[in-house]
């Protein structure tokens, strides 16, 4: 059976963002434009913008600096490794950074396994609402992003950590 994939796009200060939920309404993705390995509008796919009422208010919210936590129904599918890595990723607050080492550390794996961290958060089908962009590299760099470093930059300055973190530097 096929599930009906929903989508709409929502204008953001980072750029268009595609959202997509399945049929019960839960945000599947949201890519940015130009992203590595995003999304992209399918003919098959239903444009149902109403669906997407609330996460395009809270998206708003967020932008304006007025939310901190995303509370949406989401559902992502992947490996158990990288559910371990997002809901890791998830727990990191508004305003903080993490790195991948601690990442892997929180999961259980190994330092050795700081690669397939990177993999796993590169593969994280829910931007800025599973925050990625918070994981950056142990010296403070401002490693890869599935959407861009100017997004990446963009995002951790709203969320006030550019500027108040003088190590962090884009690499």
């Amino acid at each position: 059976m096929t599930t009906l994939v929903h989508h709409t796009t929502v204008e953001s200060p980072v750029g268009p963002l595609l959202l997509t939920a399945d049929d019960d309404g839960a945000l599947t993705s949201l890519s940015v434009s130009g992203q590595k390995n995003g999304r992209t509008v399918q003919e098959s796919w239903r444009h149902t913008p109403d669906l997407f009422r609330l996460a395009e208010e809270q998206l708003a919210a967020y932008f304006a600096g007025d939310l901190t936590d995303f509370s949406l129904d989401i559902r992502t599918e992947g490996s158990a490794f990288r559910e371990k890595v997002w809901a890791a990723i998830d727990a990191v607050p508004y305003g903080a950074t993490t790195s991948y080492g601690e990442i892997a550390a929180r999961v259980g794996a190994s330092r050795a396994a700081v690669r397939a961290v990177g993999g796993a958060t590169g593969a994280n089908p829910l931007l800025i609402v599973r925050p990625c962009h918070r994981v950056i590299g142990a010296d403070g760099s401002l490693t890869g992003y599935a959407g861009g470093l100017e997004t990446k930059v963009r995002l951790l300055s709203l969320e006030g950590v550019i500027g108040a973190r003088p190590g962090l530097s884009p690499r």
